[in-house]
């Protein structure tokens, strides 16, 4: 079988790949994929602080949370509720009686506020508080976490 005849006119046997634009799109492929990069490592940055931040607020709130009730209920005479937020540690130095006989013996609490944590190597809570005689005393709640339940508990105040 003959070839395609030489010359002008004649049509190769297939068609030559274009040559124009070939390098603009190979940049703009590599640029939209470093975009893509960028926006994803960007976005997992932003998770982990988001993450990091929420975490430290809830700990912050849940702190407050279980030093308030813990003032609620000892401002109230709930003398057993108050034990129960007590770390085990707390709890192995006195006994339930024992603790009711000492902070009953204390100033009756008229108002407390809770302040901002503070986290070292513990959790410390500020408590202002505000006894009916009329004086004012600045306490600082050291909280644990018990290691069964997850919880904050109270360890010690100062």
């Amino acid at each position: 079988m003959p070839g395609p005849p030489p010359g002008p006119g004649v049509t190769p046997p297939f068609a030559a790949p274009p040559t124009e634009g070939r390098t603009m799109r190979l940049w703009l492929g590599l640029g939209v994929a470093g975009l893509a990069v960028l926006l994803c490592c960007g976005g997992g940055v932003a998770a982990v602080v988001g993450l990091t931040v929420s975490g430290v607020e809830a700990i912050n709130e849940q702190a407050q949370v279980v030093a308030g009730d813990y003032f609620e209920a000892v401002s109230n005479q709930e003398f057993d509720k108050a034990y129960d937020f007590l770390c085990d540690a707390a709890q192995r130095r006195e006994s339930p009686r024992e603790f009711e006989q000492r902070v009953a013996e204390e100033p009756e609490i008229d108002s407390f506020r809770i302040g901002e944590v503070t986290a070292t190597n513990d959790l410390i809570v500020p408590v202002g508080v505000t006894y009916t005689s009329g004086s004012r005393d600045n306490l600082r709640v050291r909280l644990t976490q018990d290691t069964r339940t997850g919880a904050l508990e109270v360890c010690d105040i100062t």
